[in-house]
């Protein structure tokens, strides 16, 4: 699981404010009396309508996803994702005015029956049902989302940012477009900690892996001489080989679900959540 940045009250929670991806401003009706303006953090900051698209792309967002916006804006980003891909989602954002002009732009386009937006503050909306994650926010508040990604997403989700990344999380691909940065993740599954490993063909042994984001490297507990190579973490999917000097090369490739690994002719089971402090 990126596209509008959110703009924060000086009431709401501990920020120092963000950018917003909408667009216009809604007119004031003049028989209605003048609506006080929010005591925002950061300037309203719209995303082009070209690198709208090209996040949406390079998140490969379909039908079958659910998108959310954390600080929606104008929903712009949701509005295009489900008209142009079908997607369904939500998005959120601490200004009323953009809220009204999200759900106007969903009208106008024909799709507010798939998309929606409420007025949140974004530490507070759950994300687990996103299968994509569009952020557009200054990058201390990714980074102060990214405990919440991991913890929260599913393991193969995508987040897609503009402008900024996720704190020491490297991205799985970046772009640009206008001089403007998106950077694309991929959630990675959590496969920290030591893992009892058994096959179909040799004895088992105990793996050790350890993590920073989707980069694992790792080592055989009580085993010298053997060492762990390519090993490789995308979304649940993971892949390493085994390399000793007179037994040669062993290939891994499995699927992590939860507490467990299953590959062909493979499987293993988490031990304990954190690898031996020796080897680190």
């Amino acid at each position: 699981m990126a596209s509008s940045p959110q703009i924060f009250s000086r009431r709401a929670f501990l920020l120092a404010g963000s950018l917003s991806s909408g667009i216009a401003l809604a007119q004031q009706s003049p028989d209605k009396p003048a609506e006080k303006e929010p005591d925002l953090d950061a300037p309203y900051v719209p995303t082009p309508q070209d690198v709208v698209d090209r996040m949406l792309e390079l998140a490969k967002v379909t039908a079958e996803d659910y998108v959310m916006d954390l600080g929606c804006g104008d929903g712009r980003i949701l509005v295009t994702a489900a008209a142009k891909f079908g997607a369904r989602g939500f998005g959120v954002d601490i200004d009323p005015k953009r809220i009204r002009e999200a759900k106007a732009n969903a009208v106008a386009a024909g799709v507010a029956d798939k998309v929606d937006f409420g007025i949140e503050d974004l530490f507070h909306t759950p994300i687990g049902k996103a299968s994509v994650l569009a952020l557009y926010l200054f990058p201390h508040i990714n980074e102060l989302l990214a405990p919440r990604m991991l913890k929260e997403m599913k393991p193969g989700s995508r987040i897609v940012t503009h402008g900024f990344g996720i704190g020491k999380w490297r991205p799985d691909q970046n772009d640009m477009v206008a001089m403007r940065p998106i950077h694309f993740y991929v959630v990675p599954a959590n496969v920290e900690g030591s893992w009892r490993v058994t096959r179909k063909d040799g004895p088992p042994f105990t793996l050790a892996l350890i993590q920073s984001f989707q980069r694992i490297t790792g080592y055989l507990e009580g085993v010298d001489g053997v060492r762990l190579r390519n090993a490789r973490l995308a979304g649940p999917e993971i892949a390493f080989a085994l390399e000793t000097p007179g037994a040669g090369r062993l290939e891994f490739a499995g699927k992590v679900e939860g507490e467990t690994i299953t590959g062909e002719g493979w499987s293993a089971k988490r031990l304990s959540a954190q690898a031996p402090l020796e080897r680190r």
